[in-house]
């Protein structure tokens, strides 16, 4: 799980798009589809491999944020006669269309995974089919793989098929309206049963002690009319940008969390599903060592949290608030229990040592996100098989023992993109400023320099480094500081600062 999180909905300005540019070629994101795999994807959208079920009846809704169009899953909520519920979660099916060693399937095995930067999206698959003939577009006619999980009243699993159909999605929706409809009672019976299922499912995550991290975003706002003069002296600022923008922390909707909890149902059903198979692809993490959870018991006591000996660590992560300063920076301490996930496969019934996944606390996969990240097709082809009791393709054997290199090696270029972000970001909104003062919580502290950290400002909302002399005091962990902006400069180090 990354440690901080951004989106933008301003506009970037003109630097702020430059140094995004050289991050780019930094990294070696690719710029542009080759033509082979453009004039590929262009005949699969036009002649997709089509099911001969119809399930175009069932009136699936769509959440997403409201400026996406690459939606990877569709639902159908309801509730089962004699109690209990019906998920139904279709997940759109790119087998449809690429095909196997086919050009535009080597580009994917190449990319990995879609790349999110705030001025746009490197995407996995070619727009016409990621945005349009593989999307789960409302009143489109789809491919999916779709998927029927039945629940008990109290949410547990009593039985699973998956195969695939033609879906209609009739609605899209976004989380804050979604939001609205479930807070203010107006919510028809299948969206209003998200929140039903949604926290049963967070009752028995915690009876299972899965833990779920409510770490608040950063986002970017384009502020004002878009004249520039921030300093209100009638004259647009250096560089002559006619944008100004601010940072605002945002907590997580619950209806967030109970769309995700859907996503996490299915991801364990697919587990299960391929365990049962003797073959598949899991997303597995170890529990922490011991010494981990040694040095977050010493966090909480600098940061003047009461962590009881008999509390487990995910009752107490249910406890914190993540809008209170300190329990902000222990929320964000606690993502380093989450490091060290990884694709763990295994075929031909010899399951693996470790099958679980600590956070989730229980066996896990990735199936629900096949336009954004490759993995999910191979997992979604085995579950469709072991349902149909059929042998695992091919195609899918033969590029099993690739995914997890592939998928670490993705995941590195996107935790590399999103900390280039970061900085890139965040040096851009605060160029201007080197030399002033903030008010900030350090939320970090490295145990071998504690004279080095991190600090979160109260405004704007930024979360970087902090740096003081080597012969001072040590940082006051999750005390309030004053401190003084250093440096901003994009493209370079980002963001630094220097107690006040």
């Amino acid at each position: 799980m990354p440690r901080r999180h951004i989106r933008v909905t301003g506009a970037p300005e003109a630097p702020l798009r430059a140094a995004l540019t050289a991050l780019r070629t930094e990294l070696d994101v690719p710029e542009s589809f080759p033509p082979a795999v453009l004039a590929e994807a262009e005949r699969a959208a036009k002649a997709p491999a089509l099911p001969p079920l119809d399930a175009t009846d069932i009136p699936f809704l769509t959440i997403d944020p409201p400026t996406s169009t690459d939606l990877d899953q569709a639902m159908h909520l309801s509730r089962r006669p004699g109690g209990g519920f019906r998920v139904r979660y279709a997940i759109a099916d790119v087998a449809a269309f690429v095909v196997p060693g086919g050009t535009l399937d080597k580009e994917t095995h190449r990319r990995v995974t879609t790349l999110y930067f705030p001025d746009e999206r490197t995407p996995l698959h070619p727009p016409v089919l990621s945005e349009d003939a593989a999307s789960l577009l409302p009143n489109r006619t789809r491919p999916a793989a779709l998927w029927t999980i039945d629940l008990d009243p109290d949410g547990r699993t009593v039985a699973v098929d998956v195969h695939r159909a033609l879906v209609r999605s009739r609605s899209k929706l976004d989380y804050e309206g979604v939001q609205r409809q479930l807070d203010s009672g107006t919510a028809e019976e299948p969206l209003a049963l998200l929140k039903d299922i949604g926290e049963a499912r967070e009752r028995l995550e915690v009876e299972r002690g899965g833990i779920s991290l409510n770490v608040p975003e950063q986002e970017i706002v384009e502020d004002g009319d878009g004249d520039g003069d921030r300093d209100g002296d009638g004259d647009r600022d250096r560089d002559g940008d006619a944008r100004t923008y601010s940072l605002t922390y945002r907590a997580q909707l619950p209806a967030e969390g109970w769309n995700a909890q859907i996503s996490l149902l299915t991801g364990m059903a697919a587990a299960e599903l391929m365990l049962t198979h003797g073959t598949g692809v899991l997303r597995t993490l170890p529990a922490a060592p011991d010494g981990a959870v040694g040095r977050l018991r010493r966090t909480a006591q600098a940061l003047h949290i009461d962590w009881p000996h008999h509390v487990s660590y995910a009752a107490l992560i249910r406890s914190l608030d993540p809008r209170r300063p300190h329990h902000a920076a222990f929320l964000q301490e606690c993502t380093t229990l989450l490091r060290g996930a990884g694709y763990t496969i295994f075929r031909d019934g010899n399951l693996p040592p470790l099958t679980t996944h600590a956070a989730v606390a229980a066996p896990y996969a990735h199936c629900t996100a096949p336009l954004r990240r490759l993995v999910d097709r191979y997992a979604s082809e085995i579950c469709l098989a072991a349902v149909a009791e059929q042998p695992t393709p091919d195609w899918v054997l033969a590029s099993l023992d690739a995914l997890p290199k592939e998928m670490a090696e993705g995941g590195r270029r996107a935790g590399a993109v999103e900390r280039g972000c970061v900085d890139i970001v965040e040096a851009a909104l605060l160029k201007d400023r080197v030399g002033e003062v903030f008010d900030g919580f350090v939320v970090d502290v490295e145990e071998r320099r504690p004279t080095v950290g991190t600090v979160q400002l109260e405004s704007p909302a930024v979360v970087a480094r902090i740096e003081a002399d080597d012969d001072g005091a040590p940082l006051p962990l999750g005390e309030r500081l004053r401190v003084r902006l250093t440096r901003a400069e994009l493209g370079v180090a980002g963001v630094r600062f220097a107690p006040a």
